[in-house]
């Protein structure tokens, strides 16, 4: 007899609910949030359930990739969707939610979510700290010039450098002028001095990691994608088979025009901005930088350049960050690298 099984995840628990093909439930209990547990809890009662299913969530990847490494077969699905079906039901409580996913497991009724690698999370943390420490030291600046501005002091002409030493001077010089400001400022220099240095080194590391990565080096071809664009892709994506069409990421990031139809009224409105919004951001970047930046010629450009005659600079932008977004997929189902023409300038 076939048997399905829904698991209600919780932080410190996890509800299970184990239904026959006929949909009766014939076991529940309880597990510490653990894997191995739950593992244990079906190999004690000798269930081996043909599909067992939780809702994305905060513990879901490692829960699954827990599951997926001792043979159990397991799928994690899309909460939002779970939640219209499991909504429904009279009762709430982490029961009644495990086995309305166990009838869902039994259905068939539910989108899969894909789970990324643990070398995609490596390189979204690698990113991600990157950003996270540039947003500090940027925090860190705009404070120490609204404290300033309180005494009549406002800096100019910090500088673009990754270290930013024009900033702590100017700040040590302020200091100069009033004993609790140089209290003051003699700390801000230090927690600045050190972000900056940070923020440098894992931008390093981020240039390192992306010559070394074979599809990176090749996504980075694309005029516009730099270090960034490119391992952020990658980690995004994770692997590109997931797309039947190449087309379709740019609906997976949200860049495609939402379409409304009911009857004799059909219209298509601005991008749904589903999916991440980081990356959305930074193929924007990438698309920006094509149009007013890069200097030599290439069909891609050239496109980009007559759309923003047309249609102005913002929606040109849109338009380029979906055409890289695709071309970037393309580019990394093919093993190819990006082809330049021989023209000088557009």
């Amino acid at each position: 007899m076939e048997h399905y099984a829904g698991l209600d995840v919780s932080l410190k628990e996890i509800s299970i609910c184990v239904v026959d093909h006929d949909g009766k439930p014939i076991a529940r209990g309880t597990r510490p949030a653990d894997p191995e547990g739950v593992a244990g809890w079906f190999r004690n009662r000798s269930l081996t359930p043909r599909r067992i299913v939780h809702e994305s969530g905060m513990l879901s990847i490692w829960l699954q990739r827990g599951m997926t490494r001792l043979g159990l077969p397991t799928t994690c699905i899309d909460a939002r969707k779970a939640h219209k079906s499991l909504s429904a039901r009279l009762n709430k409580s982490d029961a009644t939610d495990a086995e309305g996913l166990a009838q869902l497991a039994r259905t068939n009724w539910f989108t899969p979510v894909h789970i990324r690698s643990e070398e995609a999370d490596r390189l979204r943390s690698l990113i991600g700290a990157r950003e996270r420490l540039i947003r500090l030291r940027k925090d860190l600046e705009g404070h120490i010039r609204g404290v300033l501005k309180t005494f009549g002091i406002r800096m100019t002409g910090i500088g673009q450098g990754r270290q930013r030493q024009a900033f702590r001077d100017q700040l040590a010089a302020a200091g100069e002028t009033d004993p609790i400001l140089r209290t003051i400022a003699d700390g801000f220099i230090a927690a600045h001095s050190t972000l900056c240095q940070a923020a440098d080194d894992l931008d390093k590391a981020v240039k390192r990691k992306a010559k070394a990565h074979p599809v990176a080096r090749r996504l980075m071809t694309i005029p516009g994608v730099g270090p960034v664009n490119a391992l952020s892709f990658i980690a995004l994506v994770d692997d590109p088979n997931r797309f039947s069409r190449s087309s379709d990421v740019g609906a997976f990031l949200g860049l495609t025009p939402k379409r409304h139809q009911s009857g004799e009224m059909d219209w298509s409105g601005r991008v749904s901005k589903c999916g991440d919004g980081t990356m959305r951001g930074l193929l924007f970047e990438a698309a920006s930088c094509l149009i007013r930046q890069v200097k030599r010629f290439s069909p891609l450009k050239s496109w980009a350049v007559r759309l923003a005659g047309r249609r102005g600079f913002r929606k040109a932008a849109v338009a380029t960050a979906r055409k890289i977004a695709v071309l970037m997929l393309t580019i990394w189902k093919s093993g190819a690298d990006y082809q330049w023409t021989k023209e000088a300038t557009a």
